[in-house]
């Protein structure tokens, strides 16, 4: 698998916590409530974000063609959340590469999922960020993956891609940057604004958003759905790309 890697910025960790946060306190708000054209598609999904970011979400909702809506997979995530998928995402790699020291698991690992053990907190732990794709009406997902299997062309600007695929991927990434939101170039699926990511990916020195919390009664039911959902969870790094 190639991907043109002059598209994006990279944004290693050590560029994450230079970023000078300048937290604004604006407060959490759910999105089914706020946002048009969407479709929560995990029960366990805590399905809040920063006002401005579901603001920015609805214009991008509605600029997306008639029958079309966006297909929301994650939002905001607890600490505890964060560090419940990174274990996980830790252990899976350690299975497939078991020769592999704990700083290159770590290197692999944090492509997909940012640790909690660091000044820059995790984009999804501030509010900021938020996973999704294309859907029609009938609840069918774009497919902007073909022909790779669905994570192994994880990253947005892969090259290969069928070119109905490329067409639906092009769709979603335009839509999400043209509302003001940043992409995680090593996942198509990722966008963010306001957040240390963001703040790598368009050059900027400070960020607005820092670590928020939820209210433990907003959370607690959805966070018992995600603890359940994560048994017998496939290990996603046999289908990705061994690198």
């Amino acid at each position: 698998m190639a991907w043109d890697s002059t598209k994006g910025r990279p944004e290693p960790i050590r560029s994450l916590n230079r970023i000078r946060e300048i937290e604004n306190g604006e407060p959490l708000v759910n999105i089914v409530e706020c946002v048009p054209r969407i479709r929560v598609t995990r029960p366990a999904t805590i399905h809040y974000l920063r006002q401005s970011v579901a603001e920015m979400l609805a214009v991008a909702a509605r600029s997306l063609p008639d029958g079309l809506r966006f297909a929301v997979g994650d939002c905001f995530r607890t600490l505890a959340r964060q560090q419940r998928i990174y274990d996980f995402m830790y252990k899976s790699a350690k299975e497939v590469f078991p020769d592999r020291s704990h700083a290159a698991i770590r290197r692999t690992i944090c492509r997909w999922i940012a640790p909690t053990d660091q000044k820059a907190p995790p984009g999804h732990c501030t509010g900021a960020a938020i996973d999704l794709n294309i859907e029609d009406l009938d609840g069918n997902e774009l497919d902007v993956w073909s022909p790779y299997e669905r994570l192994a062309g994880a990253p947005t600007y892969v090259f290969g891609l069928t070119p109905q695929a490329q067409t639906n991927r092009d769709l979603l990434v335009n839509t999400m940057l043209g509302a003001g939101f940043s992409n995680c170039r090593d996942e198509w699926w990722h966008y963010s604004y306001g957040d240390a990511g963001w703040a790598v990916r368009v050059g900027s020195e400070t960020c607005c958003y820092g670590l928020v919390h939820l209210d433990p009664s907003i959370v607690e039911g959805h966070e018992q759905l995600h603890i359940a959902s994560m048994e017998g969870r496939e290990n996603p790094f046999y289908k990705f790309p061994k690198r």
